[in-house]
């Protein structure tokens, strides 16, 4: 049952994603940065492509996905297209994965030690859709401070 719910919450987070990123009315300012924010809504989308890959996609879809991390905050100016149809593949990714995951198989270990501590991988998924929302609700902010 939970299984859904995770996918549906994904599904849905990361098409608002796409939305966002399709909002932007001009797409250098999907790369800008003021001030004491110094993450932009580009590198948020990348690092949450990169974060989903990596603890679902290689994790539980055997992608072999290799994540950069520095280089989703460092790299600048990726088209809009390239965005959305990276997000795109994620949405596939995610579900593929999430197919894999038995309901029994969230009350164990996640394989990944992430935190201090071990977690299931119930918790472990659960921190994964929400640490989206939250990059998510900054991108929407930067993208209604910075359009015309």
């Amino acid at each position: 049952m939970i299984i859904n719910t995770l996918k549906t919450i994904f599904k849905r987070d990361l098409n608002q994603l796409i939305n966002e990123i399709e909002l932007y009315q001009n797409e250098s300012l999907i790369w800008h940065v003021e001030k004491e924010i110094s993450n932009s809504a580009g590198n948020l989308c990348l690092h949450l492509i990169g974060n989903l890959n990596t603890y679902i996609g290689s994790v539980f879809g055997n992608t072999n996905y290799i994540r950069n991390r520095p280089l989703e905050f460092s790299l600048k100016n990726v088209p809009k297209s390239d965005l959305i149809q990276k997000i795109d593949a994620t949405i596939l990714v995610v579900e593929e994965a999430l197919n894999a995951i038995k309901e029994d198989d969230l009350k164990m270990d996640y394989p990944l030690l992430v935190f201090e501590n071990k977690t299931s991988t119930e918790f472990m998924l659960i921190h994964l859709t929400t640490h989206l929302s939250y990059h998510l609700g900054q991108i929407n902010y930067h993208r209604r401070l910075l359009n015309e």
